[in-house]
């Protein structure tokens, strides 16, 4: 025999199970008390506001969503445009330095021709013919030069000569400028005036790869000018590193953009996940949810999120006393004004013994159902309270099944009832509670000889679900069935239906102890008429691998 918990087991006059045998008022379903049809005619109820709270929450939800994207949004664009600007501004000045890195060997090279021509060249004049025939030789000679990408197989620099006037001596492209005046060409005018002279000239206006560079650079004899010297170079030849830089700098820039926006997309999901969560626990927590307190990665917000929780539980306490209170003075109301006015009717000493005899036994059976009505309550108060299993153990379902049947087998006797079982030993264990499991299994059957006719049978199955992964107990009785109007609040705390022998009710807490139960495995139970219409069919679930806490759902 199992030790009984204190405060959940049972008194002795409940009978083998909670709201089970020994129920003076029957078991717990049948119809209820209902409003006269002519009084609730004369009271309709009142018009509500048409709210729905779904489409409100729906609403807040995408308004709180919207809000979070459009900041995000808002983010992201300032970054795009920054990153826009930037790469805008860096390829722009690419061009920019590739052509300064050029100009500067250009100075040099432009130097030194001009010190070499000083070496051939005297008052009477210059002598360019050194350096034109080694320019021919340079431009006529083959070669091949890898450049990174970019194969060269030509010299596409060249030179020409004025004299002090600026009209051309020597032109390396063909002679094609000989003897033309280029006084007015900055490299040309700068460089005779003793500055340093430099130039960026289009062939074709129309055209932005035309443009070639020309640096000058004095002819000086004996501190005099006598010309000088400018060499040239397309800028065509330098697109080809110019524009493979530009393009890996917006490969880099654009790449980098994703990843930063990837990142602040994770940033804001890693940092806004914990408030939904925290946001739909509180929500849940107001719908009045059974809701276990979700896991929260940030420090601040798991603070935030374990005082909601101390806050929820104890606005629930309160709650809970609050009700527990009222529907204890409303259910022992009943039986305390029985026993009073018995009392009183007893002070009589001319009452018959007969008389006295029967006011005597409705006291003592009042005196029954409030203990009966305080001890389930106890034992209901000791489950709800509970939000999850505190030490599960292994449990073989079909023995408990057998041995609660075998306690009810007497129970049955006196209508001659056939108590059937389905049970097979293949059943798999589960992990829960086996006192809780054992007192739902008790309800419900205790509930099918309740409101069995006379001769009727009582069948007890248990199947294994492998597809839902859970087991499943059935027990069917030849009873009324349960009323359309009922199917809903069968489980509800106090709600009973009228005995079919005795028209009186009971307690109304034993199915919401077995839903407590089922629950708390993880579970579900559901009674409804069978689907041949001939009696009613409780079911109860529950899972080979429950998560440990209460599903949610609403108080």
């Amino acid at each position: 025999m199992r030790t009984p918990r204190p405060g959940v087991q049972p008194r002795p006059a409940d009978g083998p199970c909670l709201g089970g045998a020994g129920d003076l008022h029957g078991a717990d379903r049948r119809r209820a008390h209902q409003e006269h049809p002519r009084q609730a005619a004369q009271n309709p109820p009142r018009a509500r506001p048409d709210r729905d709270p779904s489409r409100t929450r729906l609403r807040n939800e995408r308004r709180l969503v919207s809000t979070t994207t459009r900041i995000l949004l808002c983010f992201l664009l300032l970054i795009t445009c920054a990153f826009y600007f930037l790469l805008d501004k860096l390829t722009d000045r690419v061009e920019r330095q590739y052509l300064e890195a050029a100009e500067e060997p250009m100075v040099d090279i432009a130097r030194i021709l001009a010190a070499w021509l000083e070496q051939s060249s005297s008052e009477a004049g210059l002598d360019c013919r050194s350096l034109e025939d080694a320019l021919r030789a340079v431009h006529e000679r083959p070669f091949e030069a890898q450049i990174y990408n970019l194969l060269k197989t030509q010299v596409d620099m060249h030179a020409y000569v004025t004299d002090a006037d600026g009209i051309v001596l020597f032109d390396s492209n063909g002679g094609a400028a000989e003897g033309a005046d280029y006084r007015h060409f900055n490299d040309v005018s700068r460089t005779l005036d003793g500055r340093y002279g430099a130039r960026s000239t289009r062939t074709d206006e129309e055209d932005s790869l035309s443009s070639i560079m020309f640096v000058g650079a004095p002819i000086v004899v004996d501190d005099r000018i006598l010309g000088m010297v400018s060499i040239s170079k397309p800028q065509a030849s330098m697109f080809t590193f110019i524009e493979e830089t530009q393009q890996r700098i917006r490969f880099y820039g654009w790449s980098i953009l994703l990843v930063t926006m990837f990142a602040a997309v994770l940033v804001s999901h890693l940092f806004s996940s914990p408030i939904r969560k925290l946001t739909a626990y509180a929500r849940a927590v107001r719908r009045g949810d059974r809701v276990k307190l979700p896991r929260l990665a940030s420090t601040d917000v798991r603070t935030l999120g374990h005082a909601l929780d101390e806050m929820r539980d104890a606005l629930e306490d309160r709650k809970y006393v609050e009700t527990y209170v009222q529907t204890l003075t409303h259910e022992m109301k009943s039986p305390v004004s029985a026993i009073l006015g018995a009392a009183e009717l007893l002070q009589d000493p001319a009452m018959p013994v007969s008389t006295r005899e029967r006011f005597l036994g409705n006291i003592q059976g009042e005196t029954q159902r409030l203990l009966r009505i305080i001890d389930q309550l106890l034992a209901l108060s000791a489950v709800e309270t509970q939000k999850a299993l505190a030490n599960p153990t292994t449990i073989a379902l079909p023995e408990l099944v057998d041995r609660v049947c075998s306690a009810h087998r007497e129970a049955c006797a006196p209508q001659r009832l056939q108590l059937e079982t389905g049970l097979t030993a293949s059943i798999p264990p589960i992990q829960g509670d086996a006192f809780l499991l054992e007192i739902a299994v008790g309800n419900l059957l205790q509930n099918a000889i309740d409101f069995s006719p006379p001769a009727g049978r009582i069948r007890v199955c248990l199947d294994h679900r492998p597809e839902q992964d859970s087991i499943e107990l059935r027990i069917e009785d030849e009873g009324p069935g349960i009323p359309h109007y009922a199917a809903e609040r069968v489980f509800e705390r106090f709600y009973s239906l009228a005995h079919p022998k005795t028209g009186r009710k009971s307690t109304g807490l034993g199915l919401c102890f077995v839903r407590e139960a089922a629950e708390l495995h993880a579970g579900k139970v559901t009674l409804a008429t069978r689907a041949d219409g001939k009696g009613a069919v409780a079911t109860l679930t529950l899972p080979l691998h429950p998560t440990g806490q209460r599903p949610p759902r609403v108080l």
